[in-house]
């Protein structure tokens, strides 16, 4: 694994991600000294980290879970759930079902995603639906604090992931070409082969 290089933006990193030959971006949280893997940790809204710079990094995606997106959106989507289990019984089949579907929908659309990279097209489509399911989790939750089901803290906590969720989604769907795999990039755009 290469060396990691930060951004001076104090706890803000942008990393790029090697995919194949193809390099691309996604917001990552500030590693810890020694570790090998990036953790996915609370991440409070920083000004500093809404402008992105790029910084090299030699880190190799070979799978969707690999993405610091799908890692902040399963910490969501399981947080989600352990909150859910204290909503009042009535709410089973609406609020808590509802929300518990469109959080792990984020994840779930991300693998379809990443698994039709042949296809900018196909890509860009699933994304958009990820960042559609995770603005119906952050309208959820908008729903859950007004009802009470949850703190106005935790509600804070729990949007500010959504609004990293979307951040990191948009940069995706933007450089969504160095996220292609090499092979359709060569393709003639009639070829079937």
């Amino acid at each position: 694994m290469g060396t990691r290089r930060r951004s001076g933006a104090g706890d803000c990193q942008i990393v790029e991600l090697e995919v194949g030959s193809q390099r691309s971006e996604a917001g990552s949280q500030k590693p810890e000294a020694g570790s090998r893997k990036p953790e996915v940790r609370s991440h409070k809204s920083d000004p500093r980290c809404e402008t992105m710079r790029s910084q090299p990094n030699d880190k190799r995606v070979n799978s969707a879970k690999d993405l610091d997106v799908y890692r902040l959106g399963y910490e969501l989507a399981m947080e989600i759930f352990e909150l859910s289990k204290h909503f009042p019984p009535e709410e089973r089949f609406a609020l808590t079902t509802q929300i518990r579907r469109s959080s792990r929908s984020v994840c779930l659309n991300l693998r379809e995603a990443w698994a039709k990279r042949r296809y900018e097209a196909h890509f860009i489509s699933k994304l958009t639906d990820c960042d559609g399911e995770n603005s119906e989790t952050d309208s959820s939750l908008d729903f859950a604090r007004d009802c009470e089901y949850i703190s106005t803290d935790k509600h804070q906590v729990l949007t500010g992931k959504c609004a990293e969720i979307g951040r990191m989604l948009g940069q995706m769907m933007k450089k969504s070409q160095s996220f292609l795999i090499a092979e359709s990039l060569n393709r003639h755009p009639t070829s079937d082969l």
